[in-house]
């Protein structure tokens, strides 16, 4: 069974509401038409009907709006064949006055396909019509009158036909749409898997395939004291998971204990505290990390200054050292460290990275984060 979209609902509630609107909107004027035409013989008993039409529609306009149940179509029927029976009594026949009958059922049987299924409609349709035509046979109509009566049947089927089509446009939209917000949840999905994908080999680029690379070039000895810890620390850092870390953590130990692993000589200053929310902790303390494994590795100097201020609604983190400096317009796009593990770990919880050097003039890192863009 198809599931009912949002448009089709939508559509369904305005074709009850303006099913009602119209039989509504039309009892005045076919009112004042029945009294006007009424002979004074008749006119008492046609405004008792008049009366009981306008009762009856104001009544059945408002069970209608509370029930989607046949009920008020079966009940709207059999009140319109005792309506058009009314033709017996009020002699509306030789009175010419059939036509405000003829009108309140078309109008009726068009409105009922707008928010029945299709049987019940067509059902009420055929019979209230088929009723109004039986009792002006009855009551000496002739052909062409005849014949205009029936003519609610085809405004009722022509009414049916729009309607579908209507409703046939609003399930394509309503498939379109779900469409739209499969294919949205696809690329959310897709996006969160890169993201985590890359998270990992920025904390791979960070940690173990750095101090590989360091053993293989040559740059530190296989057997040096300080390799096992910094191998488990590795290991620890990979099986750890920042994406999904919740609380507040207080980046000043986070960065301390960071440095100790540095191998550098680091002047840190910093308040004693400053806890932040952890995923902007653990991106700013690896940030950090990776400025001062570039330092160790490029700037040809063991020395550095770290400097942190702000408080919970903003911070600066500065990583100063007085090396050998680089181009900033010559690091190549490829390059991992800079581009994912400094700019893009900031970008990634609404901070931002900026690091100006030149050739000869040292290297600051500046990474800053506030509060109303996490």
């Amino acid at each position: 069974m198809e599931r009912t979209g949002e448009s089709v609902r939508r559509l369904g509630r305005f074709g009850r509401r303006y099913a009602a609107a119209l039989r509504l909107a039309i009892l005045l004027p076919l009112g004042t038409i029945a009294l006007l035409r009424a002979g004074p013989a008749h006119l008492p008993a046609t405004v008792l009907v008049v009366a009981l039409v306008v009762l009856w529609t104001a009544a059945y306009c408002w069970w209608s709006a509370r029930s989607e149940s046949p009920a008020p179509v079966v009940a709207d029927v059999l009140v319109l064949l005792a309506v058009s029976s009314s033709v017996l009594v009020t002699d509306a026949v030789e009175d010419v006055n059939v036509g405000w009958l003829r009108l309140l059922i078309t109008f009726a049987c068009v409105a009922w396909q707008w928010h029945t299924p299709p049987l019940t409609g067509g059902l009420a349709a055929l019979v209230s019509c088929g009723g109004l035509v039986a009792v002006v046979a009855l009551a000496g109509g002739e052909a062409p009158l005849l014949r205009s009566v029936a003519w609610a049947a085809v405004a009722a089927l022509l009414s049916r036909v729009s309607w579908t089509l209507v409703r046939r446009a609003a399930r394509r939209a309503d498939r379109a749409a779900d469409e739209a917000a499969l294919a949205r949840r696809e690329a959310l999905v897709a996006a969160a898997v890169r993201a985590e994908e890359r998270d990992l080999a920025t904390a791979l680029h960070d940690t173990a395939a750095t101090t590989l690379l360091m053993v293989g070039t040559g740059q530190v000895s296989g057997s040096a004291e300080w390799l096992p810890g910094q191998a488990r620390r590795d290991l620890d850092r990979l099986r750890s998971d920042p994406g999904h870390a919740t609380g507040h953590t207080d980046l000043v130990d986070l960065v301390r204990t960071g440095l100790a692993t540095t191998r550098l000589r680091v002047d840190f200053d910093a308040p004693p505290s400053l806890r932040v929310p952890s995923g902007v902790a653990r991106a700013i303390a690896d940030a950090a990390g990776e400025a001062l494994a570039n330092v160790r590795r490029h700037a040809g100097t063991e020395e550095a200054t770290v400097r942190l201020t702000g408080d919970t609604t903003g911070l600066r983190l500065d990583i100063v050292d007085k090396g050998a400096g680089f181009d900033t317009a010559d690091v190549a796009v490829t390059r991992r460290g800079l581009r994912e593990s400094v700019h893009g770990r900031l970008s990634r919880i609404g901070g931002c990275a900026t690091v100006t050097s030149a050739p000869g003039e040292g290297t600051v890192v500046e990474l800053a984060w506030s509060a109303r863009h996490d």
